[in-house]
């Protein structure tokens, strides 16, 4: 029989049409962070069958809820002085956003008491955060694709805190990661706008804060700088207008306040220590006092790295270190808290993968590291060997991370600014 012609692709054809593409193998799902989008996919569907069966199995537990129901109907019942607002754990002590997204939640909810439709809310909410996770993991692929199952399914805490505990830390850090795709896209002004939401729901975002102002000044200096800090500020403002009218200095003391002593029994990180240590006011400055110096040294040694002269004029910020200076900033406010309780565990879960994945630590050994905070923070009631043993795994991966060998920042290439030099 005569020989098949091969057809010839037109003269015409855009370049590359009939080239073969190659074959993935299962190799590269699992560790090339170029195909992470395949593997986060599953697991979002894997995410959702988890936290319907999760909110329909488990038994819910109260711990926050009906007190935020409480302290959201005063509002709804026409108070707006800060200082006689509170629920059953206490007074008032998150900003306006919270206050506004729980209004939501309790006219939602028939005032906080349809529990389950509460819990499928946060399990949407779950949900919703994870492309936020995935897509800044694809845009600064650095972390393999297998670590994804550590983000999502592993995790029994981070469901709990979610659709089991409706806590509002998850809230905020919703927004944080809203901001942090913004600015990885270069889209400043919104992103800072969705950061000021995040510090609006509750004050722990503002661990961020010192790497976000680092970051704005390298990319636009001091003067430009001001008018997204504005940004900020103004979502502040405004958000509070109701409460900074009846009352400024209250709504001020108790929404941003921080001298709130907290019981020594829901600590997760200074079980190791006697209580009368925990509580000392010399031991909490003393922990603010190294968190501050940790900043200052990263800032100056390990962030702050000068600008080839060819970069000097048009520079863009890469994710890869724009996640880096975030992430680390925020954990070094972590490692050095004066208390840790179980609902913070979601302040830094979902950025652990991409620090031990920055540090030049073995694999084995990162994986090893997240078991063991994992196995910690579901310690409960938490004891000496398991605060120790959070502050190791801090201590390895913060050594890890000032250890690690200079990160580029910056590149004069526009069309090289989401990928790794």
């Amino acid at each position: 029989m005569p020989q098949r012609k091969t057809k010839k692709p037109p003269s015409n054809a855009p370049q590359g049409i009939f080239d073969k593409k190659p074959n993935i193998k299962i190799q590269d799902l699992v560790f090339d962070p170029e195909y992470l989008w395949i593997i986060a996919c599953l697991l979002f569907i894997g995410e959702i069958i988890i936290n319907v069966f999760i909110i329909n199995r488990v038994k819910y537990t109260e711990i926050d809820w009906e007190a935020y129901m409480s302290e959201v109907e005063g509002v709804v019942n026409g108070t707006y002085d800060y200082l006689l607002l509170k629920g059953g754990t206490g007074p008032l002590v998150y900003p306006a956003g919270f206050v506004y997204i729980y209004m939501a939640f309790y006219y939602i909810t028939n005032k906080g008491t349809d529990i389950r439709l509460a819990q499928y809310l946060f399990g949407v909410l779950y949900l919703a955060t994870l492309p936020l996770v995935f897509r800044i993991f694809q845009k600064t692929k650095k972390v393999p694709p297998y670590v994804m199952f550590f983000v999502c399914c592993a995790s029994y805490r981070i469901h709990s805190i979610y659709v089991l505990r409706l806590f509002n830390d998850p809230v905020a850090m919703f927004f944080f990661y809203l901001a942090t795709n913004f600015f990885i896209d270069r889209n400043w002004n919104w992103g800072c706008f969705w950061f000021s939401i995040a510090v609006s729901v509750k004050m722990n975002v503002l661990l961020f804060s010192p790497a976000l102002l680092l970051l704005l000044l390298t990319e636009f200096g001091f003067w430009r700088t001001i008018p997204r800090l504005a940004i900020c500020a103004i979502v502040q403002v405004v958000l509070a207008i109701p409460f900074l009218l009846e009352n400024p200095v209250g709504y001020i003391l108790r929404a941003f306040e921080l001298s709130r002593q907290f019981f020594y029994i829901w600590t997760v990180n200074w079980r190791c220590l006697p209580e009368e240590i925990f509580l000392n006011r010399y031991f909490q400055a003393s922990l603010l006092a190294l968190h501050i110096i940790l900043i200052v040294l990263f800032t100056l040694h390990r962030w702050n790295r000068k600008i080839s002269p060819r970069c000097q004029l048009y520079p863009f910020l890469k994710p890869q270190f724009m996640n880096f200076t975030l992430y680390t900033s925020n954990f070094i406010g972590i490692a050095f808290s004066r208390t840790l309780h179980t609902q913070f565990y979601v302040w830094y879960f979902h950025t652990l993968p991409y620090l031990l994945w920055s540090t030049d630590l073995i694999s084995p050994v990162r994986l090893l590291i997240l078991g063991l905070i994992e196995l910690c923070w579901n310690t409960y009631p938490s004891t000496s060997g398991s605060s120790a043993t959070l502050h190791v795994c801090h201590f390895i991966l913060l050594v890890g991370l000032w250890l690690k060998k200079d990160h580029v920042r910056v590149t004069d290439d526009p069309k090289e600014k989401g990928k790794e030099v």
